[in-house]
């Protein structure tokens, strides 16, 4: 399905940009598609063309990723990110929202909670909730800031491989086209679509490992009355069964969900993952309650 390129110049001066699915009949609430911390709006490829046949779909490159700007390093924290979406929804005049986020997207969802709770119709969790685990940061924190020069789409994809365990059913052509959602291409190869600098601004190994990285209780639980959705790769290294079931007791409106055959993070086209959005969305626009 097309898309419309949208662009919004923020604050500091940074441009922003949007994949804009367009507005469909019905008044169903949009959805707003948040990415992870080094991925952009083609992560969300497999699942807005689908969103979009019944409401409009917005997914956001944050700073410094994908076709949007980059930006100062310190500028690349979730509060900013926040900003900077609010902006663009204000620009294409979207009101009240629901959200799916994707790892970091999450946590900029529940950030987001602080500031704008009553446009939040309802959030799904992509494998991302108020406690990560320090396994996933630290292989997070093992890539992040460097540049690859890769000669080849080969050699992006046993990099992918490498850093990204737990997807053991995936064959070849979707570890491809997997790449091409992760990286850009540039004069012919593979380039990391973000900006190295994102480094800056994420905990240090030390900090990780002396359990430095703050937990987001407080604001997870502002949403309590909230639909809400949390999906978890049945193999995750950042969101463990424990962290869910804590989400559970601290939220009303929770449904929680595994993703078989799923590291860090859901695709969002697997059957179970398209099944409970679907009953996801259906408490976002009706005001259920979820089981």
């Amino acid at each position: 399905m097309d898309f419309t390129a949208c662009h919004v110049t923020a604050e500091d001066g940074t441009r922003l940009y949007a994949r804009d699915y367009g507005e469909r009949p019905g008044g169903l609430l949009p959805v707003v598609c948040l990415p992870g911390l080094t991925r952009n709006s083609k992560d969300f490829e497999t699942v807005a063309p689908w969103l979009a046949e019944s409401r409009r779909v917005v997914a956001v490159d944050f700073r410094g990723r994908g076709l949007s700007g980059r930006a100062d390093p310190a500028s690349y924290r979730p509060d900013q990110e926040v900003a900077d979406t609010l902006a663009m929804l204000d620009h294409l005049g979207i009101g009240r929202f629901a959200i799916i986020g994707t790892s970091r997207g999450g946590i900029a969802a529940m950030v987001m909670a602080a500031r704008a709770l009553p446009r939040m119709a309802g959030v799904a969790f992509n494998d991302i909730g108020p406690r990560i685990d320090k396994a996933g940061l630290l292989r997070i924190r093992s890539y992040l800031g460097a540049d690859p020069q890769f000669e080849s789409w080969a050699a992006a994809v046993a990099a992918l491989k490498s850093s990204n365990p737990g997807f053991p059913s995936l064959d070849e052509a979707a570890w491809l086209t997997f790449a091409r959602r992760v990286y850009r291409e540039e004069t012919g190869v593979p380039r990391a679509d973000y900006d190295p600098a994102l480094s800056q601004n994420f905990p240090s190994v030390a900090e990780i490992e002396a359990g430095k990285v703050p937990e987001l209780w407080p604001l997870f639980e502002m949403m309590a009355d909230v639909p809400s959705l949390v999906l978890r790769g049945a193999n995750s290294d950042l969101l463990s069964e424990e962290t869910v079931q804590e989400m559970g007791r601290r939220h009303r409106r929770l449904d929680a969900v595994t993703v078989k055959d799923r590291g860090h993070v859901p695709f969002l086209d697997e059957d179970e993952s398209r099944i409970a959005i679907a009953r996801w969305l259906k408490a976002v626009d009706g005001g259920l309650a979820l089981p």
